[in-house]
């Protein structure tokens, strides 16, 4: 709350109430006027409060009358009463209700009881609380206050003492605040006043305003009063210190130095009054010199003694002096300073320098204030250099703590154990207790150096100079200052300085380039020139500069040293620090040497004590050779001691070439390095040369160290290739990861430099790669990679500039990748590469694509490591094509060509693996590129395909590109038109740079189009793969080559199939040929790899067998497919021929593949449709019945547009390819085929017809007699294809087929059905004897006559006589049936016979004869069915087809169960049933010509020779099978009874007479009467002579004999039938004699029944026959029989006997002889 809120104001009024009514109740009885005073006080209060609104106003005005009864209370003297009166005026004064002379009043009060010695302390607080809240005490009553508080600061009582001291020290800061607030009240309001004179004194006072002087007053007393003088103001003062007064004055000058600056009246006293005394006051210890006993100064010495208290006072103001009021007092300052350098002497005493170090230190924490007295001093001409002398002061005093043991406590310092200590002895430190284990880290910070140990203890926060005895105001003896204090805080000071030092230059030189970089901009608006440089630069340089030459030296000196004889981590690494900040600067203000001394000192001490490193000892020398004098004292720069105790963390070899043995690390070595990188890494921009120094001591640090390179150039903790050379302690384990991280951030922070810190780093790497390139060579050392990892990881982080230093890095990297230590030159690749991807995925502005010089620039070292002969460096770099391909691929543009020629850069002595990553790349090119890639490139990976194809390393490689070749012929195909644009565009461009030299265009294939030349470079390729070496290659080549040219060939222009026919595909059939027909035949024992090889491929020449038959029969199909086209061509004819060529010589090479395959081929292209008339002729196949095997005889090898030409118009690619060359010159669409090529297809067919002759000739040729053993014979398929050609050639020539033609065919065919098959292919070709199936062969060639005959057939007149031709060889095939054709002389077994399953290996194999009989079987059916079409035709009458199919028939059918299968018989008999069904009536009709004359007696002897075979039937015929058999001869009887016997009279007489015969042969039962078997069979035919018994029963008789001829018929048929009836009755009766009580056989009951019905039957038919038609022969037989008849009646079957009744009968009219029978009887 407020002390003026009405709330507060009621309080204090009720408070002052109480006050006043305590006081008078305290003072009734005592003091009564006091008690008066303060009820009229009460009344006083309570009418001010009711009367006035402003309270406090009230009151304040009325104060001196308000205080008074309380004063009236004080000056009661009685302890309670006073000590109430106090708080009550204390309330007043807090609520500021006193005025000026209340407070008068208050003080005059305060003063008494003061002198009375009262409520001390309660008086010190009222002043305070007078002086503190308001400003109305002034002047003498101020002073008087002061006086006061002075005063009692000077009792016994101590408490009182410190209080008033402390109420002193309030109440000067409360004067010189109050007049800070009354400028600050006035400021902008007065008029400074007017300036005093220089001369002026204390009199000038009445200008001030009033709290200012009252100030001015109090400061000149205390300087008078510390002086020892009378002060003019404070009056009244008894004593006072002289150490108070200074801790005063100190006091004012730090508070308010800007009153002292503002006002000179006061700058005026300092200089006048303040500095003067200062040095007065020093006199003593500037002359003090410390006694050279090196006792503790005990003696007295004449001269004034320094005093501690005094002197440390001040010090401290000399600090404020210099630190605030420097500018106003320079020369003073100088004084001070030396002053100060002075008492660093080693001959002050230790307290004197300790405070001396502590103000030093003071200073150094000030850099602008250095950089003031540098400006002031040393670069002053004829001044002392104070800055300089400064730092070489600290320098030399900590010099001095090593080298002086401190005199002031020389019990400190004990001697190391064991004397002279060196760094393996254990040091033990007694005055500390500590004891140094030999390796281990003491416990306590410290600093060692040859013997002497000076401990280090925190002084004071980095950055604040917190001193400890200037503080000490309480001491009045000098302290003991305990050992270590002083260097620790020289050290503090040191470090201080550095940091301050550089921390100042480089924030103002940053200021400073911001300004230049934005006066630039301006300037480059305003184009101003440049040189005008902003005046005060130069100034500031120059300064800096100053203080960098002044300071480096003692400070180089200092460092070392310190660094040297550091054991404690963190002091090490301040010391690094300041060394590194240093270097930096230096480096920034150009500042050659200075930075690299300082960059020197570290590097020297990261490595191992007295390491060779020439670059440094060569720097150093300059340097130790100089010795900076301070203060006259000589003090060299200390050469670094081994002797330090430090913990040993790395033990490794030397990067050198002579072995050194093992070098050590300490932990100190890793803190320098790790500063060095941070050197390196921070401030590389102002390394410049002394990069080198840099680098070359990281690289051996990182060699000592064991740190190997990986990837992307960063250094790894790895285990080291020789020796046991790198032992590594835990510590430094867990830090290498780190040092390996900054080592790569050092280079990453590469990208800040700007391009000429970057050559200089650039420069320096290549040169101590040259140096380790050196080492490495002829020894297997294991090389140092540091620089080769660290250029690469430069370029990495400079893409962004990479053309800058692109040149000399990749230069230096491609001879680092030449060297012949593996590592290194792995390291060489693996930088190049790793920088060729990073420059290629970097996005550099403008990007690559439109940057081409720099994209090629990028690329151009990875095909410089093509010249590389080692592999791994190759491999190196097809892992990087490989790596570009998969990132960068889609933006290679116009690095495609090298990028290709790298990975085509492969040779068979490169070895598999590389071979295989080059292939990785191609692939992805393949699959993923070639739409990105310029077409002009396409053929380059052609190129580099195909050599891929051919290198013999790895045969899968060599087939995957083929597929490679393939899949680029289809993007061919795709991209045709976009290609095909591109390539024009480029071959105009080209020409026209040709004409323009005047040279040809240089181009493969050249005056065809750009885009078919691409296509003739991939068939080139495909072609020389084909005839490979290795077999697998071939086919695979063979089969793409092939597929492109149809799947593709539809691009190409007209012309270019000349070339395509000629210089790829014959030239490529004719290599074949060659190699096959050279081919090895030695037996290839086993693939590599043991893998096993089929018998059909282990030889040389069976390989080449299976290349020929793919080449020959692609070639083939192509004319077929590409016919039209091709016969656009002129030498259409010429190349058919060639063809032609090519299959015949396949066809008759000695190989069953080769051979058969040229058939195929041969096949196909009789596919080939007459372009002219499409869709008939391929009906015309359809109608002739083409069986469909022929149709796609190499199973789709057609088109899908059927066996014509493809459908090309709807290949709109191909269309609008062809369209763009409708108009130039090179080429016209075929025009519309003329009238004129149906004779040029017949002159191509009948060469085609020549060709399957003279094959199907020379194949078919049995071996002459001589030959033991043939030594080739066709094998079936083969003959089959040769076969099956006919149908398809014959449709092409048929128009001029002439009987000559149709005879060479019939040999043909005849050959081949002959050619016999070896043992050991029978059971693959032929059915299991009991089958009666064809061969294919033997199907072949039937099929061929049927084609030949349905062309006859619906051919013209002329053709008809081939027929009988026809038949004729037809005849020839049945007869095969029963007499199988021979092959030459060659011995053949029969097929039963063959061992199939003892086929020994090696024998000779032997022939087996086909199975002729199914083959015979289907020619016969095929004779029938032709015969029956031609029976009437007049060249078959005339040729005598008929006799000549009976006379065939008569051997099958007189063999009959001798036949070699039953079903030829049986198929004979139906055959010839058939026949004579149609050709009896022709026979019939042309009886008159006499054609048919022989014939008869042919006939008459086949059915005599089948009905009465000579063969028996086999033994183990059934019944069924026999009554079968019977059923035939029982059709033969009806065929003569039908056909023959009606047109007797047709008929030679004989003929019929023989049929009779023989009808009667067959129907008399025989008549043995023993039951031989063969008597039963005949006895079983039964049914066949009852038939033959009918017929010769039904001639017997006719009643419509109408002609001679007939009546003939009739008698002859009579008398054979009354013959054999008395011929049966009579053995019945016999039989029946014989036989006694056994029945008869059923048959013989039969026969008997049967002729007795026909004796009946006679006798009925002659009673109804005209008498005269009766031969009277014939009634003298008939009567004849009666006695037989008789002899029958004795017969014991019923049935017998009811037949004989009934035949007995018509007797009854011979009883009686009619006349006309009697008259003629004999006549």
């Amino acid at each position: 709350m407020s002390t003026s809120s009405p709330e507060a104001v009621k309080k204090l009024l009720e408070n002052m109430q109480t006050d006043l009514r305590s006081l008078s109740m305290e003072c009734k009885k005592k003091f009564p006027p006091v008690k008066e005073a303060a009820e009229s006080g009460i009344v006083k209060i309570k009418t001010i409060a009711a009367r006035n609104t402003d309270i406090l106003a009230a009151l304040k005005e009325n104060s001196s009358e308000v205080v008074q009864p309380f004063l009236m209370g004080c000056g009661t003297k009685e302890p309670k009463i006073t000590q109430l009166c106090l708080a009550a005026i204390q309330r007043l004064m807090s609520h500021e209700v006193v005025s000026e002379a209340a407070a008068g009043n208050i003080i005059n009060m305060l003063w008494q009881l003061m002198e009375n010695g009262l409520e001390e302390l309660k008086l010190l607080q009222t002043v305070l609380v007078l002086l503190t809240t308001n400003t109305v005490v002034h002047d003498e009553v101020l002073s008087k206050a002061i006086v006061l508080c002075f005063r009692l600061h000077f009792t016994k009582d101590n408490i009182t003492n410190n209080t008033a001291a402390a109420t002193v020290r309030q109440v000067v800061t409360v004067v010189f605040e109050r007049m800070v607030a009354e400028d600050e009240r006035f400021k902008g309001m007065a008029e400074e006043p007017p300036p005093v004179q220089g001369n002026s004194n204390r009199r000038s006072v009445s200008t001030l305003r009033p709290s200012a002087k009252d100030a001015y007053m109090l400061f000149q007393d205390l300087c008078q009063l510390v002086n020892a003088d009378a002060p003019y103001w404070l009056v009244g003062m008894t004593e006072m210190t002289r150490t108070f007064g200074l801790e005063l004055l100190e006091s004012v000058l730090n508070d308010f130095p800007g009153v002292f600056l503002q006002h000179q009246e006061f700058s005026f006293l300092l200089k006048e009054r303040v500095c003067p005394l200062v040095i007065k006051l020093f006199s003593p210890n500037i002359k003090f010199r410390q006694g050279s006993s090196g006792g503790s100064a005990a003696s007295p010495a004449p001269v004034e003694k320094p005093y501690f208290p005094i002197c440390m006072r001040l010090l401290r103001v000399v600090s404020v002096l210099i630190k605030h009021f420097y500018s106003l007092l320079v020369t003073e300052c100088e004084i001070f300073l030396s002053l100060l350098v002075k008492f660093l002497d080693g001959e002050k005493p230790q307290w004197l320098r300790a405070v001396a170090v502590e103000s030093v230190h003071r200073l150094c924490v000030q850099p602008h204030l250095l950089r003031s007295f540098c400006q002031s001093y040393d670069m002053k001409q004829h001044s002392t250099k104070v800055f300089r002398d400064i730092v070489n002061a600290l320098g030399s005093f900590i010099q001095s703590l090593f080298i002086v043991p401190s005199a002031g406590n020389p019990a400190s310092v004990n001697a190391v154990a064991g004397g002279s200590g060196s760094a393996a002895q254990t040091a033990v430190q007694g005055g500390q207790g500590v004891a140094g284990v030999g390796g281990g880290l003491t416990t306590q910070a410290a600093f060692e150096y040859r013997g002497t140990w000076i401990p280090l203890m925190t002084v004071s926060v980095q950055g604040s100079a917190k001193a400890t005895y200037l503080e000490m105001l309480d001491k009045v003896e000098p302290p003991s200052i305990p050992e270590g204090y002083a260097m620790s805080v020289a050290f503090s000071a040191l470090l201080d300085l550095v940091r301050g030092i550089t921390s100042m230059i480089e924030r103002e030189l940053s200021l400073e380039e911001e300004a230049a970089a934005a006066e630039a901009a301006t300037r480059e608006g305003l184009e101003a020139p440049a040189s005008e440089e902003s005046p005060p630069e130069p100034l500031a340089h120059q300064v800096w500069e100053e203080m960098v030459n002044a300071c480096w030296c003692g400070l180089l000196a200092a460092l070392s040293l310190l660094l040297d004889a550091s054991t404690d981590e963190s002091a090490t690494e301040s010391i690094l620090k300041a060394e590194l900040t240093m270097a930096s600067l230096c480096g920034r203000l150009s500042l050659v040497t200075p930075r690299d001394a300082f960059i020197t000192a570290i590097c020297k001490a990261s490595l191992p004590p007295h390491y060779a490193l020439t670059v440094l000892s060569s720097n150093a020398t300059t340097l130790s050779n100089k010795s900076y004098s301070i203060q006259g004292q000589n003090v060299q720069i200390i050469s670094p001691s081994s002797e330090s105790h430090q913990q040993v963390v790395a033990v490794g070899q030397p990067l050198t070439v002579q072995h050194q043995g093992t070098v050590v690390l300490t932990a100190k070595n890793i803190q320098c390095m790790r500063t060095l990188l941070n050197l390196a890494h921070c401030h590389g921009a102002v390394l410049g040369t002394s990069w080198q120094l840099v680098l070359a001591t990281l690289q051996h640090l990182v060699w000592i160290l064991g740190l190997k390179p990986g990837v992307g150039g960063v250094l790894k903790p790895g285990r080291a290739v020789e020796g046991p050379s790198t032992v590594l302690t835990t510590a430094v384990m867990t830090d290498l990861p780190v040092i390996s991280n900054i080592l790569s951030r050092l280079f990453e922070s590469s990208q800040y430099l700007d391009d000429v810190s970057l050559h200089h780093l650039i420069n320096a790497l290549c040169s101590l790669s040259m140096e380790a390139m050196e080492m490495a060579y002829g020894n297997n050392k294991e090389p140092s990679l540091f620089a080769v990892a660290k250029l690469l990881e430069t370029g990495l982080v400079n893409m962004d500039r990479i053309e800058i230093l692109w040149r000399p890095l990749t230069a230096h990297l491609l001879e680092v990748c030449q060297h012949p230590n593996a590592r290194m030159r792995e390291w060489g690749a693996e930088a190049v590469t790793s920088l060729i991807k990073a420059g290629l995925s970097y996005k550099h502005e403008p990007p690559l694509s439109q940057n081409q010089r720099l994209q090629l620039l990028l690329l151009n070292p990875l095909k410089e490591l093509s010249n590389v002969l080692h592999a791994d460096i190759r491999q190196k770099q097809l892992e990087c094509v490989l790596q570009i391909l998969q990132s960068q691929g889609d933006s290679l543009g116009p690095g495609w060509p090298l990028v290709l020629n790298v990975i085509g850069a492969i040779r068979n002595d490169q070895g598999e693996s590389l071979i295989r990553t080059a292939f990785q790349c191609l692939q992805l090119v393949v699959t993923d590129f070639l739409p990105t890639m310029p077409c002009t490139c396409l053929q380059i990976v052609v190129e580099v395909a195909g050599s891929f194809g051919l290198q013999n390393q790895e045969l899968n490689i060599s087939l995957t590109s083929i597929g490679l070749l393939w899949n680029i012929s289809d993007y061919f195909f795709q991209r045709g038109e976009a290609i095909t644009d591109e390539l024009e565009r480029e071959e105009a461009l080209l020409e026209k740079q040709a004409q323009e030299k005047g040279e040809p265009l240089n181009r493969p294939f050249h005056p065809a189009p750009p885009f078919d030349c691409l296509w003739l470079c991939l068939y080139a390729k495909l072609g020389e793969l084909c005839v490979d070496p290795r077999p697998a290659v071939r086919k695979s080549a063979g089969q793409t080559l092939f597929s492109t040219i149809a799947a593709h060939g539809t691009l190409l222009q007209q012309p270019t199939w000349h070339i395509v026919v000629w210089k790829v595909l014959f030239h490529l059939l004719d290599c074949v040929r060659k190699s096959s027909t050279t081919a090895d035949k030695e037996k290839i024992e086993s693939g590599g790899g043991n893998i096993l090889i089929h018998h059909s491929r282990d030889t040389a020449e069976k390989q080449w067998a299976e290349t020929w038959v793919l080449t020959l029969a692609g070639v083939a199909r192509i004319f077929n497919t590409r016919r039209y086209l091709l016969q656009q061509l002129g030498d259409f004819f010429k190349a058919w021929e060639v063809l032609l060529d090519h299959i015949q010589s396949a066809a008759l090479s000695k190989n069953n593949e080769v051979s058969l395959a040229a058939l195929k081929s041969f096949q196909e292209i009789l596919q080939i449709v007459t372009p002219v008339k499409d869709a008939d002729k391929s009906d015309a196949l359809a109608a002739m019945g083409v069986p469909p095997v022929l149709v796609d005889p190499l199973g789709g090898a057609t088109t899908a547009a059927g066996p014509g030409r493809p459908l090309l118009r709807s290949d709109s690619l191909a269309e609008r390819l062809a369209q763009r060359y409708m108009n130039s010159a090179q080429a016209q669409l075929p025009p519309p085929p003329a009238p004129g090529e149906e004779l040029d297809d017949s002159a191509l067919w009948w060469s085609a017809w020549n060709t399957w002759y003279r094959t199907g000739t020379e194949c078919t040729r049995p071996p002459p007699p001589g030959a033991d053993k043939p030594s080739f014979i066709p094998s079936q398929p083969f003959l089959t294809a040769l076969v099956q050609i006919f149908p398809a050639l014959y449709q092409h020539v048929k128009g001029g087929f002439s009987m000559e033609d149709l005879r060479k065919l019939g040999v043909i065919l005849h050959g081949a059905v002959s050619v016999p098959i070896s043992s050991d292919a029978s059971p693959f070709i032929l059915p299991s004897y009991t089958e009666a199936v064809l061969t294919s062969l033997q199907e072949a060639v039937l099929t061929a006559l049927d084609v030949l005959q349905k062309a006859i057939c619906v051919g013209p007149e002329t053709l008809q006589v081939m027929y009988p031709a026809i038949f004729e060889q037809l005849l020839l095939f049945v007869e095969f049936s029963c007499k199988p054709p021979q092959y030459g002389k060659l011995e053949t077994k029969h097929v039963a016979n063959a061992k199939y399953n003892q086929i020994q290996l090696f024998a000779p194999a032997e022939w087996v004869a086909l199975n002729y009989v199914p083959f015979a079987e289907r020619s016969l059916e095929v004779v029938v069915d032709l015969y029956h079409k031609t029976a009437c035709h007049k060249a078959v009458i005339n040729e005598k087809v008929l006799q000549n199919i009976i006379k065939t028939l008569r051997m099958p059918l007189g063999l009959k169960y001798a036949c070699p299968a039953e079903s030829t018989w049986k198929l004979a008999v139906s055959s010839l049933l058939k026949v004579l069904s149609i050709g009896l009536p022709v026979a019939r009709q042309h009886a008159s010509s006499g054609k048919f004359d022989t014939m008869w007696p042919e006939l008459a002897g086949a059915f005599e020779d089948f009905l009465f075979t000579k063969s028996t039937p086999p033994d183990n015929l059934s019944i069924q099978e026999f009554q079968k058999n019977e059923a035939i001869d029982v059709e033969v009887v009806q065929l003569i009874s039908t056909e023959i016997l009606p047109f007797a009279n047709f008929i030679p007489k004989e003929f019929v007479g023989q049929i009779m015969a023989m009808l009667n042969k067959g129907s008399i039962h025989s008549q043995s009467s023993s039951f031989t078997e063969a008597e039963i069979d005949v006895r079983m035919r039964e049914e066949f002579s009852k038939v033959c018994f009918e017929t010769l029963l039904q001639f017997s008789f006719s009643n419509k004999a109408t002609t001679p001829q007939e009546g003939y018929i009739s008698r002859m048929a009579l008398s054979v039938l009354l013959q054999r009836a008395q011929d049966v009755l009579r053995r019945y009766v016999e039989d029946e004699r014989l036989s006694g009580r056994c029945p008869l056989p059923r048959q013989q009951v039969t026969e008997i029944i049967f002729v007795l019905k026909a004796v009946s039957t006679l006798m009925d038919s002659l009673k109804k026959t005209q008498p005269e038609n009766v031969d009277s022969n014939t009634w003298a037989q008939v009567i004849a029989l009666y006695p037989t008849l008789v002899e029958c009646i004795t017969c014991s079957s019923s049935e017998v006997s009811s037949a004989l009744k009934e035949a007995l009968g018509p007797f009854k009219d011979f009883m009686q002889p009619p006349v006309s029978k009697v008259q003629n009887g004999e006549s």
